[in-house]
């Protein structure tokens, strides 16, 4: 997602204007960086329903175990009989 602007705001004006901050982030589509002493500390960026799912781990708990996995099999594979 590509961001049109941006702004820098301290930890405790982000604090006293957090509900309008977050309402014009989301209306006005820009990040907010929020800094302490100076330093940025974290990013307020709009949530988008459209971003594509992560690339590690999206699957996890999608799998089934199906049957026993860890004893031999009884078939030969035609590697074994080369």
């Amino acid at each position: 997602m590509t961001h049109h602007s941006s702004q820098e705001i301290s930890a405790s004006r982000f604090k006293a204007t957090c509900l309008e901050l977050m309402k014009n982030v989301h209306d006005q589509r820009f990040e907010v960086i929020i800094t302490k002493r100076g330093r940025p500390i974290a990013k307020l960026v709009p949530y988008d329903d459209d971003a594509p799912p992560a690339i590690y781990g999206f699957m996890a708990g999608t799998g089934v175990v199906a049957g026993d996995i860890v004893s031999a099999m009884d078939e030969t594979w035609s590697a074994e009989s080369e």
